[in-house]
């Protein structure tokens, strides 16, 4: 299921075209300063898409002027069964995903909800390449420039005991929300877009 609520006739400001994470100062702060952000998680089969791992959900959060817009949400029918392991992590069974929306009808529609916004993710390494992999399975490519909650938290918060999800979000938050499920695409994605707008306002003069 497809959750898409754009704003129609809005221009959304293109993002710098660069396909790395954001390494230089310069485009860091271009980066940063960014209008519209879309905040995405995806849960997987596997761990490495060049070993066949695929993308079975997908979750993101629009972000634009400080305030969440709109979400995108789905889990994918991707054709491949899911590894014990990745399971164990999110919870997700190839029951679940009989009957869901294939790679070729979610994809397409995933670009035209990002645009040309900034992208961040946990761990965005991860993130970007999967959906890079998946992305050019349908001949397309991704031009979105791309910020990691990681790296910056890393850099923050050089003291928490480690730099996972939820383990930031406690330090940056205090208590995490309730109902929240970790691991499932759409709340990760929430969670980092409560993170990311909490670090932000320290990040930019």
């Amino acid at each position: 299921m497809r959750l898409i609520s754009a704003v129609s006739g809005v221009q959304i400001p293109a993002s710098p075209p660069f396909h790395n994470s954001a390494t230089s100062n310069t485009v860091y702060k271009i980066l940063l300063n960014s209008d519209k952000y879309v905040i995405f998680d995806v849960e997987t089969t596997g761990f490495n898409p060049q070993h066949g791992a695929r993308i079975i959900e997908i979750g993101a959060v629009l972000i634009e002027k400080g305030s969440m817009i709109s979400e995108f949400k789905s889990l994918i029918n991707c054709g491949k069964a899911i590894s014990k392991e990745a399971q164990k992590v999110n919870g997700i069974t190839n029951e679940m995903l009989s009957g869901k929306p294939t790679p070729e009808e979610i994809f397409p529609d995933f670009l035209k909800f990002i645009s040309k916004s900034t992208l961040v993710a946990h761990n965005a390494v991860f993130d970007i390449g999967f959906l890079r992999y998946e992305l050019s399975r349908l001949g397309l490519g991704l031009i979105n420039g791309y910020l990691c909650t990681l790296k910056m938290s890393r850099k923050r918060f050089p003291m928490l005991p480690n730099h996972k999800l939820h383990t930031v979000a406690k330090h940056v938050l205090g208590d995490l929300p309730e109902n929240l499920h970790l691991h499932r695409a759409l709340d990760d994605a929430r969670l980092t877009a409560m993170i990311w707008m909490e670090m932000v306002k320290k990040e930019i003069p």
